[in-house]
């Protein structure tokens, strides 16, 4: 039988990429050519330089460097806390946090496509921003439910 330690970083490790790989995919559908349009959502490119809606894009080159800081930190706290509960949102925070970081090392910014612009203007986002948010109230919830994790 595996040990809980085992467990915790295999379904830490294949969750994370998953997400990168599925991710990387989808990016590469768009940087091929691929664009779709329609009254509420469009699916374009766009290279976002900072993060959420652009902010922080004045850090140029630092950005990405700070980002793998922050994402080692997240990585080294989940397996100290050795609960297998936070093994799957910490995977998928963190194939998507990887997967936009290598965006900025291979294409100068990450890979943004989806535009939502009906009602109101949204910034362009990707799945992996979305794993990311669902990753963060995955965390949130495990943290004020604390009866949920008992690994």
């Amino acid at each position: 039988m595996p040990s809980k330690t085992l467990k915790l970083n295999a379904i830490l490790f294949l969750s994370m990429a998953g997400i990168f790989i599925i991710d990387q995919n989808i990016k590469m559908l768009f940087v091929d050519g691929f664009r779709y349009y329609t009254e509420c959502i469009d699916l374009i490119l766009v290279y976002n330089k900072g993060v959420a809606f652009s902010m922080f894009s004045f850090l140029d080159e630092w950005l990405k460097y700070i980002q793998l800081v922050l994402i080692l930190g997240i990585l080294v706290y989940v397996l100290s806390l050795k609960k297998l509960c936070f093994a799957m949102p910490a995977g998928l925070l963190l194939g998507g946090a990887l997967s936009n970081i290598y965006d900025r090392f291979i294409h100068g910014g990450v890979v943004d496509m989806v535009y939502w612009h009906c009602g109101f203007d949204f910034a362009v986002f990707n799945f992996a921003d979305v794993m990311i948010d669902v990753a963060v109230v995955w965390f949130l919830i495990l943290n004020f439910k604390p009866k949920l994790c008992k690994s």
